[in-house]
């Protein structure tokens, strides 16, 4: 029997706890052996908790239990989390989590902790909450050279953009019902400016190429300046407006961020509606694949975690290595990045036109124009006198 301790009791922490109790004997199946919930440290009381017995506020009775062999933080943010995490680590404990945040600044760290102490960090829930997703990436995809990941990282864009396509509704509108059905938190910024999205890209982009690359380094540009005309003209030209995050490389060099894209009908991409996340991998060899699901809430990502809490003890021995490399150099952004571009501008089409060459217009919208331009940078459109409301890259 392995015993198991959960870091918070919050929406993931109680998914967890549910399913670990719920689910015993499938767990046990998987497992090879039976796994039993130690401790819950939560700051909080809550004496009526179905759980309330096994609920303590020291980290430290976790730290010390020699029987405690598996952690799952559930905290969130690099505040206590990230302290608790370490003094898990080093204490040979191995840890589970879905704190995206913490992966993204702070996942090479505590990778090498990990192996230095020999047990595991793993993460599979940070990016994609229940689709399997970084397991495969790392594991079955493992023989190829990734070329490029493109993703729908975060369902509360999605979701608005999604209304903003399919219902006409403004920006604002869209976010008030995304709020109201408990999509975004009343502070939307992280997702809605690109930053949720733009951790994810981090880790899925260290996975791939084995180079560290930080947050602060990725531009990283939400869905907060994209207008309805936008989405019209999105729709108009055969297309759908999302937000993707992307890790390409090209010639050796390294792109990554987060933008908005105007993504081609016949992409699998295109479809992906409402909270829904997908991510598109090219690789070598496999060519493209996609992996599609919710990507978020409460019982799927409690299921991404105990998925690696069973590879844990399941495969006793196995150590995660340091996935990679602490130096890894700043990644390239969409300044420098070839695509054909959607435009939208009040300048006289035939101006634009001398600026950029070749443009194929689109039905105007409320007195926009709005154009897909030939193969350029966004550094070569900035460099013209054009006035422009928009400039979104077109997925290839």
């Amino acid at each position: 029997m392995k015993k198991v301790a959960i870091l918070g009791f919050g929406t993931v922490g109680g998914g967890v706890a549910e399913i670990l109790e719920r689910n015993a004997e499938v767990i046990e199946r998987h497992a090879g052996e039976k796994l039993e919930l130690s401790y819950i440290v939560d700051l909080r009381d809550m004496p009526d908790n179905p759980f309330a017995g096994k609920m303590v506020k020291d980290f430290a009775v976790v730290e010390n239990d020699p029987e405690t062999a598996v952690v799952v933080e559930a905290i969130g943010g690099c505040g206590a989390a990230l302290q608790f995490v370490r003094r898990a680590l080093a204490a040979g404990k191995s840890v589970v989590t879905s704190n995206k945040q913490l992966v993204a600044e702070h996942g090479q760290e505590l990778t090498a902790l990990a192996q230095e102490h020999g047990c595991n960090f793993l993460f599979e829930a940070s990016v994609g909450g229940g689709i399997p997703l970084l397991h495969p990436i790392n594991r079955c995809l493992g023989a190829n050279e990734i070329y490029e990941i493109t993703g729908i990282l975060n369902g509360t864009t999605n979701y608005i953009l999604t209304q903003m396509l399919e219902n006409g509704e403004s920006f604002e509108s869209a976010l008030k019902e995304a709020q109201k059905l408990g999509y975004a938190e009343q502070n939307p910024a992280a997702d809605v400016e690109g930053i949720d999205a733009g951790r994810k890209i981090c880790i899925l982009s260290d996975l791939a190429f084995g180079k560290n690359i930080a947050p602060e380094d990725v531009q990283m540009q939400g869905i907060t300046g994209i207008a309805p005309e936008d989405a019209a003209f999105a729709e108009a030209g055969g297309m759908k407006l999302k937000l993707l995050g992307r890790t390409v490389m090209r010639d050796g060099k390294l792109y990554v961020f987060v933008a908005p894209h105007f993504v081609p009908a016949e992409s699998p991409l295109a479809p992906v509606s409402d909270v829904y996340n997908a991510v598109l991998v090219r690789g070598s060899d496999v060519g493209e694949t996609m992996f599609y699901g919710l990507g978020a809430g409460r019982y799927p990502t409690a299921s991404a975690v105990l998925g690696d809490v069973i590879d844990i003890v399941a495969n006793p021995g196995r150590r995660q290595p340091a996935l990679w490399s602490a130096d890894g150099k700043k990644p390239l952004g969409p300044e420098s990045f070839e695509a054909q571009y959607f435009i939208r501008t009040k300048e006289r089409k035939s101006e634009a036109e001398k600026c950029l060459g070749h443009i194929r217009w689109l039905p105007d919208q409320e007195g926009w124009h709005g154009g897909i331009t030939g193969v350029t940078t966004k550094k070569a459109i900035a460099k013209t006198c054009l006035e422009l409301a928009a400039c979104w890259p077109v997925m290839d």
